[in-house]
């Protein structure tokens, strides 16, 4: 039985994960197409984990969005020792790549529990539900696409992304544009206790939404499953 009126959901570590495989991957295309240093391929796959953890805190620092086409210049740059000649690269070409490579090795279902959550809410016809995630390698019109393979994208009302709006969560901007964006004739008086933001990221989704005046639940990172959300 659902306990709010909207229910608003991380994606990454929250709903889906990556395939394993797809970072390998990723990693052997760069060692191949983009290593002029010829880097050995554990050295690409730590650049790949570096320039991930520290846009990530600058997006959560800033509020703002650094894009994929920018973080792979960074891993580019920094396999070859820091070089900037870009000339060369076709960076949609190479995005388009990295969108084939993962739906090749497709993200999966954090758990089993995540879309039977979003079924009850469905099915229960009280409440409404969204995305509202910070994006990476991965854009949000890429997103867009797995959702609906994944079959989640009929169970939910919207989905917001940090490269698309140029807004990074915790930035209270990023959650305000999420409360503006629920369909307040469906709810009417809405008010935002009744709202909660459910994401496994301490400083994204818990103190974003904090500062945005709504709840928030985490899990996964605490061991806390999404299960009890309804319990």
């Amino acid at each position: 039985m659902p306990l709010y009126k909207h229910y608003s959901f991380d994606l990454w570590l929250t709903l889906i994960k990556s395939n394993p495989s797809f970072k390998t991957e990723r990693a052997k295309y760069f060692h191949h197409h983009f290593n002029s240093r010829k880097k050995p391929i554990e050295e690409v796959i730590a650049v790949f984990r570096h320039v991930d953890l520290m846009v990530n805190s600058i997006n959560e620092k800033t509020g703002k969005n650094i894009d994929a086409d920018e973080m792979y210049l960074m891993v580019i740059s920094i396999i070859n020792d820091y070089a900037t000649d870009f000339s060369s690269i076709d960076v949609d070409g190479l995005y388009n790549e990295m969108e084939t490579l993962l739906f090749n090795y497709t993200p999966v279902l954090y758990c089993a529990e995540g879309i039977n959550v979003l079924n009850k809410l469905k099915d229960s016809g009280k409440c409404s539900t969204n995305i509202l995630s910070n994006t990476g390698f991965i854009k949000g019109k890429t997103l867009r696409k797995l959702l609906k393979q994944l079959e989640l994208e009929p169970l939910l009302d919207f989905q917001l992304y940090s490269d698309e709006v140029r807004l990074s969560k915790p930035n209270p901007q990023f959650f305000q544009l999420m409360l503006q964006n629920i369909d307040r004739q469906r709810h009417p008086e809405l008010e935002l206790q009744e709202i909660i933001h459910v994401g496994d990221n301490p400083i994204a989704d818990v103190r974003g939404a904090k500062q945005a005046g709504i709840n928030s639940f985490l899990i996964n990172s605490n061991q806390q499953s999404i299960a009890t959300l309804l319990s």
